[in-house]
């Protein structure tokens, strides 16, 4: 153990302090040597160098169960080493304490055959516990009671819920998990021997009935938890195959495959999230629906069911999507946009005084932002050229 020190404003006086920090020192897992801090320890007014040292000398040698012999005559130092030693064990800073704790507390040890232990009904606990702890910050199970759910259906639907994310599975796999392997309904107070498919299909359709009311109600949760504004949406779409043939679906329809299955029905998921990921809003389109097509009927739903901040947001878009009639119908509900365009600018000029600006991708490659004017543009637009070594290398 050995002190480290940081300069900060003392709130009182306004002038920088020293402030110390006791750290030790230990290797991760690829053997790199790192710093760990054991407590806080603040300012130590007036402390000189010499008996810095000797205090964690003092610590050291407790540490390791030896005697330690104070500086003669100074009671400064004995002070802070059992000061700081008190602390250490009471807040269980060290893996000494538990032999010290075990010392104290006799007990009597028996030894064990190993190959005679077995374990029965053994669940697993931690990414369910963590999950639940998720949906009950967000009130879903508040949220699904306020809309009809019994109290048995809204355990079931927390359940399912929560199992779909700790192990992504099959309705008739999951009901396997959830009565062999998971712990969740334990901690939904649900009995597992009851759970069925056919409940989790039903309670499935249940909850989709619900899904316009309930997305709105967790954007709106999640803005306040995290004091977000959702000035900036970004919209986008993909789809997934079948491979069955689907007659019974209504949306399974032949389209181009982002996943290069064009020879089966497909379906097409639009998604708008915001900046940090949090999903606002999803709908589901006909496999063959075209890109541009879609925006229409999100845009009419987004801004009542992501966010209760009034004012102009800013939609992202793709060029398959940034259509003109798309780009007005934006601006005609009281968006901004920002998006590729789709026409193959060749007249433009800089504008003079703008400079440019250069910003870094996640792969540390500079990309040189300049603003530009062209011959059609009008006094809401604003163009941007883009120079990317990397895009033009690709």
């Amino acid at each position: 153990m050995f002190f480290k020190t940081d300069l900060k404003k003392d709130e009182q006086t306004s002038n920088l302090a020293i402030y110390y920090r006791l750290v030790e020192s230990y290797r991760d897992i690829l053997g790199v040597a790192r710093h760990r801090t054991l407590m806080s320890v603040g300012r130590m007014n007036d402390i000189k160098p010499q008996q810095l040292w000797a205090i964690a000398d003092g610590l050291n040698a407790l540490y390791r169960g030896e005697s330690f012999l104070f500086p003669e005559g100074d009671t400064v130092v004995e002070h802070y080493v059992k000061l700081f030693w008190e602390r250490l064990v009471s807040e269980k800073k060290l893996d000494i304490v538990r032999k010290i704790q075990n010392k104290e507390n006799t007990k009597e040890w028996q030894k064990i055959d190993m190959n005679s232990i077995n374990n029965k009904d053994v669940r697993e606990l931690g990414g369910e516990w963590m999950c639940l702890q998720t949906l009950e910050k967000l009130g879903v199970g508040q949220f699904l009671q306020s809309h009809n759910f019994t109290k048995e259906e809204t355990q079931l639907a927390l359940s399912h819920i929560v199992t779909r994310a700790v192990t992504p599975a099959s309705e008739l796999k999951t009901v396997s998990i959830m009565q062999e392997n998971s712990s969740i309904c334990e901690l939904t107070g649900i009995d597992s021997q009851s759970i069925t498919k056919d409940r989790l299909y039903k309670i499935s359709h249940k909850l989709y009935s619900v899904k316009q009311d309930l997305e709105q109600h967790l954007s709106q949760r999640t803005n306040a938890l995290f004091d977000l504004e959702d000035k900036i949406l970004l919209f986008d779409l993909t789809n997934t195959y079948f491979e069955g043939r689907m007659l019974g679906n209504r949306k399974a329809r032949r389209g181009r495959s982002k996943e290069k299955r064009s020879d089966c029905p497909l379906i097409v998921l639009a998604l708008v999230v915001n900046i940090d990921g949090f999903i606002k809003y999803s709908t589901l389109f006909e496999g063959n629906r075209s890109d541009s097509s879609t925006l229409g009927e999100v845009i009419d739903k987004l801004r009542k069911s992501t966010s209760t901040i009034e004012g102009r947001a800013i939609v992202v878009i793709d060029a398959g999507i940034a259509t003109e009639a798309n780009l007005a119908m934006l601006v005609e509900k009281g968006y901004d946009y920002v998006c590729v365009s789709r026409s193959n600018l060749k007249k433009y000029k800089d504008i003079e005084g703008k400079t440019p600006v250069y910003i870094e991708d996640n792969k540390k490659q500079k990309i040189e932002l300049v603003e530009v004017r062209t011959e059609k543009q009008d006094d809401h637009s604003y163009y941007l050229k883009v120079n990317s070594e990397g895009k033009r290398e690709k």
